[in-house]
């Protein structure tokens, strides 16, 4: 191979470093996951509407709190996969509550209405950050057991297997 034709299928260093991060995005390492069994004080979210769900209202469901914003490529990526196993366990005891941590109740509802998203989703406020602490990167899941417990902290994007690997253990026997 000549000097000039090497020259030309040479990358640049931008060309590099662009593959690079693609590469690093693209691959990047699996979610970091937690065993736990802690409880949490109460919380509560404002859904579109007005209405309030209480983390009381939700005992005796095993409950995804999912932290998440409409910019993070992470989350856009991670829900729909959260939407099909919503779909396919809810009427086995899970439950999704989708907590963005910047955005606006309007951008939450019209994000949601446009993805076509029916499960529950609204923005943090300070009885969910007494609960969970200051999340400090998006996406971070939480999984409650039926109690309210968190008993897994997922940080990094969720994948079907994986939450089935986690809840459905949580569901009871007869939710099953």
């Amino acid at each position: 191979m000549d000097r000039q034709t090497l020259k030309k299928w040479t990358p640049s260093p931008l060309t590099l470093i662009l593959l690079g991060l693609v590469a690093w995005l693209w691959f990047r390492p699996p979610a970091d996951v937690s065993e736990e069994n802690q409880a949490i004080s109460p919380w509560h979210v404002t859904l579109p509407g007005n209405q309030v769900l209480s983390s009381e209202s939700l005992k005796g469901k095993v409950v995804l709190v999912n932290f998440w914003a409409t910019w993070c490529p992470y989350c856009r990526k991670e829900k729909p996969v959260i939407d099909s196993f919503w779909q396919d366990y809810r009427d086995k005891g899970f439950e999704v509550v989708s907590i963005s941590v910047d955005d606006t109740p309007e951008q939450i509802a019209e994000w949601m209405k446009d993805k076509d998203y029916t499960f529950m989703a609204s923005p943090t406020n300070a009885s969910v950050l007494a609960a969970f602490g200051n999340v400090k990167s998006v996406p971070t899941s939480f999984i409650l057991d039926a109690d309210g417990h968190i008993r897994h902290t997922i940080a990094g994007q969720v994948h079907y297997p994986r939450l089935e690997k986690l809840v459905t253990p949580l569901l009871r026997p007869s939710a099953q």
